[in-house]
């Protein structure tokens, strides 16, 4: 990767920058979604980004990186087309995510926050995607894959390694790549919004039976402080 943009992208980027900071009352705080626009353009938050970044935001290059090696979700090196995250917290770990994670990182060659040689898969061991009621998960570039296991995960990364296009659980039609949802986080709509489930019947139970019973959500008594 050369040191600096060409002159055709930087202009390019200081123009989507220009964009997402005119969401802001104070330009600094969009530091972050200007991060994930450059991850957007070199898969990772690379030292030109950086530099770019905090050229547009008036600030110095170390607070950019500060904010670039806080979040786990900036990368510092480049990421693979396709993030293959795993779940092993608590309870994906027992109903099977440890199973998960160390079947695939045999199968695919590779250990956390690693890439795979051709540049498709990264494995990263995650501490929760926020799908217990579908646990054991896996997120593929933040789009979930519910009740896994090994087998199915396996048949995951054999069918990016193919090419072929994979169907998440909930969520949009496909998963997107690594680049295209980076630059999503960064602000700018990808029109896939309103695709696939929402909510699967999971989450949707415990709303179901409250309302089959009649529960609702106490109210405060009058006068109360809220």
């Amino acid at each position: 990767m050369s040191e600096n943009y060409s002159p055709e992208v930087e202009a390019r980027l200081r123009v989507d920058a220009a964009a997402v900071i005119a969401r802001y009352p104070q330009s600094r705080s969009a530091i972050m979604p200007l991060l994930h626009l450059i991850q957007s353009e070199d898969g990772f938050c690379s030292p030109r980004g950086i530099v770019l970044v905090a050229d547009i935001l008036g600030l110095t290059r170390a607070q950019v990186s500060a904010v670039a090696t806080f979040y786990s979700q900036y990368r510092r090196h480049p990421n693979g087309e396709y993030n293959v995250g795993v779940c092993t917290n608590s309870l994906c770990a027992v109903m099977g995510g440890d199973i998960i994670w160390d079947e695939l990182t045999e199968y695919v060659g590779v250990g956390h926050d690693e890439t795979t040689a051709d540049g498709k898969i990264t494995l990263e061991r995650l501490e929760c995607n926020a799908g217990c009621d579908y646990a054991p998960v896996i997120m593929v570039n933040w789009e979930f894959f519910d009740n896994q296991t090994p087998t199915s995960a396996k048949q995951i990364v054999d069918d990016i390694r193919a090419g072929k296009d994979i169907h998440p659980t909930r969520g949009a039609d496909k998963v997107h790549t690594f680049k295209e949802i980076e630059r999503v986080l960064a602000g700018f709509e990808d029109g896939h919004v309103d695709e696939g489930v929402g909510a699967g019947e999971a989450s949707l139970r415990g709303l179901r039976i409250a309302r089959e019973k009649g529960w609702t959500v106490p109210q405060p008594k009058e006068g109360a402080a809220q």
